[in-house]
């Protein structure tokens, strides 16, 4: 079959855009034909179409999200500019459906968050005038976030966000997300958690990774603290920065390897300032970690891929996540985490026997003692990380996603003739 994968972006080190490079590497193994259409596209997503008004971050995308979640009442003009650009977008959806013969759509976390409200609504009006069998993906529901509650299109996200029409099959990240919405909205949906190919370890550092700790002026004698996600609020890095200042060890340095601007705010700028006052050693180093290799201003780009073989634990403080990528990530480098106890991690990731030091809020001397035990014990690092490693062997591998994929696609295919 040829399937379209539809996003805001599909670029980057982002959940979304790892998460879709995976189900394009098991739809291409099982024989399907993958073409994308985005607001932004890395050379990995050749096969398609670089829409930017279908970016979050276009303007006029960006004045109908800040109009429409900051004035509880927006007026006529908004409605029209949400529904003209719709128009607009639908009409290259179809156009794109056409171009590529698309037998299944795939919508990429854009009908879940509104991030681009026109694209949500656009990619709804496609499926109910085409009836195209569509698998709408989804890694974040507008309810989860505090900033979406206080709204003026509430009707807009009751029809779009997701849409509840009888040619679509939902599929979630967690069993949370599961639940949630079923019980919001009477939807039921397909559980696959974020995984990683397991059955393949990943390859031995090459020249390129080796040379990672010399570019960043690092010696071998640093323990990197690796924080692998953006820099937004809801990460929560203050706390990785607040348990290196506790662990006062002039051996660790705390490197930040997301990109800011996701998010509106001043959370990076605070978090310098944060990071200043604690006195620990640290590096924002976004600009230098991206998807793939690259080369900018004489300077190597590396990917997170060539940053993991060096770190020597990573933190995962975030208060909330739709499931945890860079967190099986760490499970897959064989890296020891600390991970703060969101919801997800709760319902789908502890459950399953993983081993982590964890904390609920508060970094507690019980918090400190354990992680000093992993920094120094080879050991127990290794008991450690062998253990998650074949937890996400068993929960979390290609065979689990390979598995859920085949059931949507059966479910699309047959149930719906």
């Amino acid at each position: 079959m040829n399937i379209g994968f539809v996003s805001t972006r599909l670029a980057g080190v982002d959940g979304v855009s790892l998460e879709t490079a995976k189900l394009v590497q098991v739809f291409e193994k099982m024989g399907h034909r993958c073409y994308y259409i985005a607001g932004q596209l890395d050379s990995d997503y050749a096969a398609g179409w670089e829409v930017p008004t279908m970016h979050f971050a276009h303007p006029l995308a960006k004045s109908i999200h800040d109009e429409v979640f900051r004035n509880a009442y927006p007026g006529p003009e908004v409605f029209r500019e949400i529904y003209t650009q719709a128009d607009v977008i639908r009409r290259t959806l179809e156009d794109f459906i056409e171009e590529f013969d698309i037998d299944v759509l795939i919508p990429e976390n854009a009908s879940c968050i509104p991030m681009n409200i026109s694209l949500g609504v656009a990619i709804a009006e496609v499926i109910k005038r085409t009836q195209i069998k569509t698998l709408a993906h989804h890694h974040d529901f507008y309810w989860e976030r505090e900033r979406f509650i206080n709204n003026g299109i509430q009707d807009i996200l009751n029809e779009a966000f997701p849409p509840p029409l009888r040619s679509i099959r939902h599929m979630v990240i967690s069993t949370v997300m599961q639940r949630r919405l079923k019980a919001w909205r009477g939807i039921d949906s397909l559980y696959l958690p974020n995984v990683f190919d397991f059955e393949n370890p990943p390859p031995p550092p090459d020249d390129y990774t080796m040379s990672f700790r010399k570019e960043l002026g690092l010696s071998e004698d640093d323990l990197i603290v690796l924080q692998p996600t953006r820099v937004i609020r809801r990460k929560a890095i203050e706390k990785a920065i607040e348990l290196v200042r506790k662990l006062d060890d002039q051996r660790l340095i705390l490197l930040i390897t997301g990109y800011e601007g996701d998010e509106p705010g001043e959370y990076g700028p605070w978090l310098r300032e944060e990071a200043d006052r604690s006195g620990i050693r640290y590096r924002f180093i976004g600009n230098r970690v991206g998807a793939i290799r690259s080369e900018q201003d004489g300077h190597k780009i590396f990917s997170l891929w060539d940053v993991y073989p060096h770190a020597h634990l990573v933190t995962y403080p975030s208060v909330y996540e739709g499931f945890g990528n860079a967190l099986i990530e760490t499970f897959y480098f064989r890296k020891p985490a600390i991970v703060h106890r969101y919801p997800a991690y709760l319902a789908d990731i502890r459950s399953r026997g993983v081993k982590t030091i964890e904390f609920y809020h508060d970094i507690t001397d019980e918090v400190v003692q354990n992680t000093r035990a992993i920094i120094d014990q080879a050991k127990l690092r290794d008991q450690v990380t062998e253990h998650n490693y074949e937890i996400g062997l068993n929960y979390f591998s290609f065979k689990v996603l390979w598995l859920t994929l085949y059931k949507a696609l059966y479910d699309l295919t047959h149930e719906m003739l």
